[in-house]
């Protein structure tokens, strides 16, 4: 190598020399430190400004969604409703072992860390931005934050967020308060959100009852809720979930949360199968719209309010009495009918409602088909008239008001009237003269029997007696809605609106000896675990008197045992002996037709309402409606529908099996048929000279659909009252034997007051 040739490599030396030492000078361990100190403080600087700006937000509303859950009294679920499946418990209500199953499940240090894992949230971080998917080792807290304070979504800044929230909620918040948000807010699967609603789905019960293998399970679901899920798992996901199971509670040994003997003792408990969701099908939908409609009223809660759920209500529902209430309906109406066949049929509508007359509370109901199938409860509707059912009430206001007759006699079982149709009221601003059913005549009559037979005209002057401004009071006392009803005559045939829960309310007051019986669907409502609610005594104040009030009990038994409803209850199987007392009602039209009767332990009142199932030309040809009040005519097959017909007969046959044994009733009184029968002795005719006219028999006419006549029907007897003197007697009747109901004409070209009304 020449001299040129050295020099030249000795330059490239130098060179290379010079440029490696500005790296070293560059790249100092000093410089590395420093930059890396600089960026840490920088992270810190912006995780400070992050922690300064993010605040701890409201909880997101579908978190804080609820079911609304319906009990019955024994605490069996009747039904459950809302957008989602979840009931906030709180951890007072979790046993302490199953609070740890998921401790142990989950984070092992949940009770002493600071709320983030900040190791696994840097692997969450890494993975979001590499796009790996989810993160995995995240706290209890958490996973607490990501459920209730922000949403799903696999992001830097959520994810950032969830860090920042978590210190937070950790600082303001309890472990306690950490855990029960964190168990209340998961998701389990079956539609489970929470755990209360969780241990229905797989076991059965409430959380409060879940022993520790059966926690475990549950804490091991979180894992994979759709995987694990005993019922729908693979051989193996069954594998996987009894590993994580056993994972659980060895980690609780560990932690000195559980004894090791106990937990070798410990079988895997296998979870039920799925069950349908505890809709609103059969009667429970009416149930649920009656309980929510007292929950609503008594807190003045609007729907939205009350949707967004977190209501517990314990209904007054006897689960044996309501089953065996719907097997009536259905043994002793529906089964008969023929939708299909018949067009009447279709347009025939059952409701009952069943009460206890000492505590108020309802303990059965039916409102229909269904409420997918039949919107409107017949329990509660109020747009059929009860007809001779309101009598009683007449007979009430008299007895309590002390009321006399035009002639200055008391009212009392044994006050005689003129029971001929189409006698004029007398003592009336306003004209009135009712027909009775099939406009029979049957002449001086006493209240009892006018009663028994639902004599129109007697009650229509016994309203005018005792002013009708009083008879009206005095229902609105009992339990009727009359705010706003005309006081006319007219009334006295039952001719405005109520309902089944209505009338039961009536005669459970009576029943009740004069104190105030209200329905009661509601035993108790609390929400999200607080204290009841205030309701509503159903029991209120004496209302009328005792003596009033057992007096038309007393009365009330006549009609079972000789009047229009003994045909279906007097001989019904089952009765034993049991004193009934009930009256029966058929509207104008027969578009309704009732039973109300009660023993002294049960009232329960049962309304037939004929009510297009579609809109059709009528036999006149005029359009009908569908949702239109028709005739129940021809129902079955058979004829005219009687209040001592069905409704009768279903009465029956409920309240003979579930009465609970015989009883009798406690009545302070001397008069009306359950004391003693009427004297066969006469008096002047209270309400002017009634008619030379035959009485018919006291035969009832009961017409029961023709595939099943009644066969305990007595026969035809004499009347019990003699004409009264100067009266003749015609010898038999020639009019058709009278039933509890009777059509009042249109207004008549003279101008007298009448309605379009049945008795």
């Amino acid at each position: 190598m020449g001299r040129a040739d050295a020099r030249r490599a000795q330059q490239r030396g130098a060179r290379r020399a010079t440029k490696s030492g500005g790296i070293r000078r560059l790249f100092t361990w000093k410089k590395l430190l420093g930059t890396f100190f600089g960026f840490c403080l920088l992270g810190m600087g912006a995780f400070f400004v992050l922690y300064m700006i993010v605040d701890v937000p409201e909880g997101n509303a579908q978190a804080k969604l609820q079911s609304n859950v319906y009990k019955y009294p024994d605490g069996t679920v009747l039904a459950r409703t809302g957008k989602v499946n979840r009931e906030i418990v709180g951890l007072s209500e979790v046993p302490k072992d199953v609070q740890r199953t998921f401790v142990a499940a989950e984070n092992k240090s949940f009770y002493t860390d600071k709320g983030v894992d900040f190791k696994g949230t840097a692997r969450g971080l890494i993975n979001t931005i590499s796009g790996k998917g989810k993160q995995g080792g995240s706290t209890i807290t958490q996973q607490y934050v990501k459920n209730y304070y922000l949403d799903q979504d696999q992001t830097v800044t959520r994810k950032l967020k969830e860090l920042v929230i978590s210190l937070k909620v950790d600082q303001k918040k309890s472990k306690n308060d950490i855990l029960a948000g964190y168990i209340n807010t998961s998701y389990y699967g079956r539609g489970a959100y929470g755990i209360q609603a969780a241990a229905q789905a797989y076991y059965g019960k409430d959380a409060r009852d879940l022993d520790v293998a059966e926690g475990a399970y549950l804490a091991a679901l979180l894992q994979a809720p759709s995987q694990y899920d005993w019922a729908v798992a693979s051989p193996t996901g069954k594998r996987l979930v009894k590993e994580r199971w056993n994972y659980v509670l060895n980690n609780m040994v560990g932690e000195h949360w559980l004894d090791a003997g106990k937990r070798q003792g410990l079988q895997f408990p296998v979870p039920q199968g799925p069950k349908p969701a505890d809709g609103l099908t059969g009667q429970k939908g009416y149930i649920v719209n009656a309980a929510r409609a007292v929950v609503q009223k008594q807190e003045h809660l609007s729907d939205e309010q009350f949707d967004a759920g977190g209501w517990t209500i314990t209904v007054t529902i006897d689960k044996k009495k309501q089953q065996q209430l719907e097997r009536s309906v259905k043994a002793r109406l529906t089964s008969k009918l023929d939708t299909k066949g018949r067009s009447v049929d279709k347009d025939v509508q059952a409701g009952a409602v069943s009460v206890n007359p000492k505590t108020g509370a309802v303990v059965a109901l039916y409102g229909g088909t269904g409420l997918t199938e039949h919107w409107t409860s017949n329990a509660t509707r109020r747009d059929y008239q009860p007809a001779s059912t309101f009598k009683p009430i007449i007979l009430a206001a008299a007895l309590d008001q002390e009321a006399q007759t035009q002639d200055g006699q008391p009212i009392t079982a044994n006050t005689r009237y003129d029971g001929n149709s189409r006698r004029p009221v007398e003592g009336s601003d306003i004209a009135f003269a009712p027909p009775n059913e099939d406009n029979a005549n049957y002449g001086q009559v006493t209240v009892q029997t006018a009663m028994n037979k639902s004599i129109n005209s007697v009650f229509a002057q016994m309203g005018v007696d005792v002013h009708m401004d009083k008879v009206m009071e005095t229902a609105g006392k009992l339990g009727m809605d009359v705010e706003g009803l005309p006081v006319v005559p007219a009334q006295t045939l039952g001719s405005m609106g109520a309902s089944p829960m209505e009338m039961a309310g009536i005669y459970a007051t009576l029943d009740n000896h004069g104190k105030k019986v209200t329905p009661s669907i509601v035993k108790s409502a609390s929400r999200q675990g607080g204290a009841p609610i205030a309701l509503p005594d159903p029991i209120g104040e004496q209302v009328i008197s005792r003596q009033a009030a057992d007096s038309v009990t007393s009365v009330l038994t006549g009609v079972v045992d000789d009047g229009t409803a003994r045909v279906s209850v007097r001989e019904a199987p089952g009765r034993g002996g049991q004193q009934v007392a009930g009256k029966t009602g058929t509207s104008d039209n027969n578009k309704s037709a009732w039973f109300t009767g009660y023993t002294p332990k049960l009232v329960t009142s049962v309304g037939l309402f004929g009510e297009a199932a579609e809109s059709h030309k009528g036999a006149d040809g005029k359009q009908v409606q569908k949702g239109s009040q028709v005739t129940l005519k021809g129902t079955a097959g058979g004829g005219r529908v009687n209040g001592g017909g069905f409704p009768a007969e279903i009465w029956a046959d409920y309240t003979f099996q579930v009465m609970g044994g015989r009883s009798t009733f406690d009545l302070d009184t001397d008069m009306g048929a359950a004391v003693t029968p009427p004297p066969s002795s006469t008096s002047p005719s209270p309400s002017g000279q009634p008619s030379e006219s035959a009485s018919p028999s006291d035969q009832p006419s009961s017409e029961a659909p023709s595939s099943e006549p009644p066969t305990d029907s007595p026969p035809p007897s004499a009347p019990s009252d003699p004409t009264p003197s100067g009266g003749t007697s015609s010898g038999p009747p020639t009019v058709p034997d009278p039933t509890d109901s009777a059509e009042v004409p249109l207004k008549p070209a003279d101008g007298r007051q009448n309605s379009r009304v049945q008795g």
